[in-house]
C-alpha cells in the first residue's frame, strides 16, 4: 500500500519521490502495479518524444540541447535514456547520465538510465511505464532515446508522439536505410554530424527514397533536418519540426486516434506479459522440462508438447 503523501509528491514533482516510483516499476515491486493504477488519472498532458538511430550517432547530444532550448521556454522534460543492460548485473551503464550532467541539476529536468533488459527494439518495457510516472508528476515534454535499431524498431514509435531517427553520413546506404525498417517509423530525420563529408550524399538518398514511397495527399511527409549537435546547430529546427508534427497531428484528428491505438499495443503487452508469467511460473517450466525427451527423441512434435501445456494451464487463457 502507498500513503497519500507519496502518491501526492510524485503528483508535486518531488524528485525523490518520482525516483522511488520509477524504481519500484523498474524493479517490479510487487506495489509496481498497483502504484501505476492510481497515477494513471494524472497521465496523458506530457508530449512524448522518440529519439532513435544507430549508436554513436548522437542521439544524446541532441536530447541534451533539446532539454535546453525547452528549458529556455520554461517548459519542463522529463528524460529515460535506455542503455544497454549491463552483462553483470542486468542494470544500464549509465553513459547517458554522465553525458547529461550538465542539465542533471536542472530543477526543471528528470534524467533516468534504464536497462534495455534485452527488449530488440532497444526500448525496455519499463521505459513506458516509467514514461507514465514522469508525466503524472507534470512535465511537459517527455524525451525517451533508446539504445539503437534492432528488430523491433516499432517499440519507439508506438511510445512516442513524434519519433525522431537520427543517422550520420556513415549510418550506411539508402537500401541499409530502407531494410533497417527506419523509413516507416521516423516522423522525420535528423541527419547529425552534417559537416562531415558524403552528408549531403545522404541526404539526396534519405529524399530520394521518402519519394519513392506512396504517400496520400493529406499524409505527413518526413523531413530532413541537417544538425551539428556537438556544436548547437540544428537544434532549434528539430524543436520547430517536433511542433509542426504536433501540429499536423491535431490539425487532422490524428493525435487522439494515436494515442488510443498506442494504448491498444500496450495493454496487448500487459495482457500477454501477465499470461507468460503465469504460463511459466516453476511448475510450466517443470512441465516444459519433463516433456522435453519426447520431442528431442522425435515422439512429438514441439506443436504437441505446446498443445499439451495450454491444456494444463486453459484456465489461464
Amino acid at each position: 500500500m502507498f500513503e497519500e503523501s507519496f502518491i501526492q509528491n510524485i503528483f508535486n514533482n518531488n524528485r525523490r519521490a518520482v525516483a522511488r516510483a520509477i524504481s519500484i516499476v523498474e524493479s517490479e515491486d510487487l506495489y509496481a502495479e498497483k502504484l501505476l493504477k492510481e497515477i494513471y488519472y494524472k497521465t496523458g498532458k506530457a508530449y512524448r518524444i522518440g529519439i532513435t538511430g544507430p549508436p554513436g550517432a548522437g542521439k544524446s547530444t541532441i536530447a541534451n540541447h533539446l532539454t535546453k532550448f525547452y528549458r529556455t521556454l520554461n517548459k519542463t522534460v522529463g528524460i529515460i535514456a535506455v542503455d544497454p543492460s549491463s552483462p553483470f548485473t542486468g542494470g544500464a551503464l549509465l553513459g547517458d547520465r554522465v553525458r547529461m550532467s550538465d542539465i542533471g541539476q536542472d530543477d526543471g529536468v528528470f534524467i533516468r538510465s534504464m536497462a534495455s533488459r534485452g527488449s530488440y527494439g532497444g526500448l525496455s518495457k519499463k521505459a513506458n511505464d516509467a514514461a507514465d510516472i514522469l508525466d503524472a508528476a507534470g512535465f511537459d515534454f517527455l524525451i525517451m532515446e533508446t539504445v539503437g535499431v534492432g528488430q523491433s524498431e516499432l517499440e519507439i514509435a508506438n511510445a512516442a508522439d513524434t519519433t525522431i531517427v537520427v543517422l550520420v553520413p556513415e549510418s550506411g546506404d539508402s537500401v541499409q536505410a530502407m531494410k533497417a525498417g527506419l523509413m516507416e517509423i521516423a516522423d522525420f530525420f535528423v541527419l547529425n554530424k552534417s559537416d562531415r563529408p558524403g552528408s549531403q550524399n545522404s541526404v539526396s538518398a534519405l529524399k530520394t527514397i521518402l519519394m519513392m514511397k506512396d504517400h496520400e495527399v493529406s499524409s505527413w511527409l518526413p523531413n530532413i533536418i541537417n544538425s551539428v549537435a556537438s556544436e548547437n546547430k540544428g537544434i532549434d529546427e528539430i524543436a520547430a519540426e517536433i511542433e509542426r508534427h504536433k501540429n499536423f497531428l491535431l490539425s487532422n484528428n490524428i493525435f487522439l486516434s494515436k494515442r488510443e491505438n498506442r494504448t491498444k499495443i500496450r495493454i496487448k503487452e500487459i495482457v500477454e506479459n501477465k499470461i507468460r508469467k503465469k504460463l511459466w511460473n516453476d511448475v510450466g517450466l517443470d512441465n516444459l522440462t519433463s516433456s522435453l525427451e519426447k520431442v528431442v527423441l522425435g515422439n512429438l512434435s514441439p506443436y504437441h508438447i505446446a498443445d499439451e501445456i495450454i491444456d494444463k494451464f486453459k484456465n489461464l487463457f
